[in-house]
């Protein structure tokens, strides 16, 4: 079998890579891959640091939902049905240019409630979702 025509008449030896150990060790490496990748989405124990930030100048048209430890919740100061949050907060952020609310819950609140608070939250249009800490000097 000839490969090109060559000029001299020199009949040479061509020398071609031969890729079919590559592509054996990669899809190998693949499937190690494959299989490990869901083993490290689980959760890792940590203890987050403490940060010192600086305080924010509360404005006086900021929303702030808190959440209490009994699990009531407020928008401001005014008490609020969780079911109607997300009604509520679309009426209120309606004519505003920033959509930014801060949300300030109880650390003894269930995670999971937490969460779905501020999934009302954010299903009311709101782009911008702070969430309000006490700095750990107060502790």
């Amino acid at each position: 079998m000839e490969f090109g025509n060559r000029e001299n008449g020199d009949r040479g030896t061509m020398s071609q890579i031969n890729v079919t150990p590559l592509v054996d060790v990669m899809l190998v490496l693949l499937i190690i891959f494959m299989v490990t990748a869901p083993m490290m989405q689980q959760g890792v124990q940590v203890n987050l640091p403490k940060a010192e930030t600086k305080s924010l100048a509360p404005k006086e048209d900021t929303l702030v939902v808190s959440i209490e430890q009994s699990g009531k919740t407020f928008i401001n100061s005014s008490e609020i049905s969780p079911d109607l949050l997300k009604e509520k907060l679309t009426t209120m952020l309606a004519g505003r240019e920033k959509r930014e609310v801060f949300l300030k819950a109880d650390r003894a609140v269930p995670y999971g409630d937490v969460v779905k608070v501020m999934a009302h939250i954010k299903g009311a249009g709101v782009e911008r979702l702070g969430m309000v800490t006490e700095s750990p000097q107060r502790q």
